[in-house]
């Protein structure tokens, strides 16, 4: 048998923390220098959503976050008039958290959009939630809604083809945003 010989274990040991040690430091130092500007573009990213789901909505007012953690702020236009209310909320869906955000039109309740901020759905089922087709569905729609696999007729939202679990999620996210619509304005007008 051969001797244990210390230079063989302390050698690729001490290179191995140092390894490790340049490595955290430096993802350390890039995330020190690159958070603020992550956290820039996510206020952007989320303004421009805005303007997708509530696009009649020019200035939006200070997020308030209900007690359930849906996120909300009101929408107006040029010349100040409320024009509809844009939600944030999440689900659970088939490969973890869907963040969703939703446009409600002041006037008469109904969707007025759909954006998928964030998900982490498997890529060509439940991905395809993100799709301008699949979001549609929902536009027109107001208060609770239901997946059905064949029809997007009225409560109904088609889900998408072999990603059920995702559209069920999506779809459970924006009842969450038409109660909470419902229980701030005391009902859909």
């Amino acid at each position: 048998m051969k001797k244990l010989n210390p230079k063989e274990v302390l050698i690729p040991t001490v290179a191995l923390l140092l390894i490790c040690l340049i490595s955290t430091t430096l993802l350390a130092v890039t995330n020190s220098i690159t958070q603020e500007k992550i956290a820039l573009n996510a206020v952007e990213t989320e303004k421009a959503s805005r303007m997708l789901v509530l696009p009649q909505g020019t200035q939006y007012d200070e997020v308030t976050t209900l007690e359930n953690g849906i996120t909300y702020c009101i929408g107006y236009n040029d010349i100040g008039e409320e024009v509809g209310l844009v939600f944030t909320s999440d689900a659970k869906g088939y490969g973890g958290t869907v963040s969703v955000m939703v446009g409600i039109d002041s006037d008469d309740g109904t969707i007025t959009g759909v954006e998928i901020l964030s998900h982490s759905e498997t890529p060509g089922l439940g991905a395809n939630a993100v799709k301008p087709d699949f979001k549609a569905r929902f536009i027109g729609k107001a208060g609770a809604l239901t997946v059905d696999k064949n029809s997007n007729d009225g409560q109904n939202v088609q889900a998408i083809t072999a990603a059920t679990i995702t559209s069920k999620a999506v779809t459970s996210a924006v009842n969450a945003v038409t109660a909470a619509y419902a229980e701030i304005t005391g009902g859909a007008k």
